[in-house]
């Protein structure tokens, strides 16, 4: 396991969660599935407790914690992509899977796992400063998955 794991609460689902993530993006793959030596709060001996897995590179953990804890905005996954073809496969994977649609790039996994698709486009338009920032920041206000072609326009103005 990597030094600085980013640990993620699940009621019982991380295996299929990050089976998921690892069958969607690059870069990314399940490790070591462990199973609890004993009963616990929210399952039994035997039963999935953690999955190591990784998600475009980052060291990620899976904890079946039951319940208790649900994912919220606060923590979201940033993939940047380089066209409008890996935006909307990204998008599509996550929102046809049981997921839901969000407002500037977001949108949310069937787990409650917010992710940012987030085109290069758009990273690019609002770091360069000035009016091509500001209006592809406004275009941006209007998305929900961002269209790379309305961001670019918006930035030449």
């Amino acid at each position: 396991m990597a030094k600085n794991t980013i640990c993620l609460w699940f009621d019982k689902d991380a295996e299929a969660a990050a089976r998921f993530y690892a069958a969607t993006f690059p870069d990314s793959a399940v490790g070591a599935v462990h199973r609890a030596p004993s009963d616990y709060p929210s399952g039994k001996a035997g039963d999935v407790l953690t999955v190591e897995f990784t998600v475009a590179g980052v060291a990620c953990l899976g904890l079946n914690g039951g319940p208790a804890f649900k994912p919220d905005e606060a923590f979201s996954f940033q993939i940047a992509t380089d066209d409008q073809e890996e935006t909307d496969r990204y998008w599509n994977a996550i929102v046809g899977n049981g997921g839901q649609e969000s407002a500037c790039s977001w949108c949310k996994d069937k787990w409650g796992i917010s992710w940012q698709i987030t085109p290069r486009a758009l990273i690019d338009a609002l770091a360069a400063g000035g009016d091509g920032a500001k209006r592809a920041f406004d275009a941006m206000m209007t998305m929900g998955k961002i269209d790379v072609a309305a961001i670019e326009a918006a930035r030449r103005g």
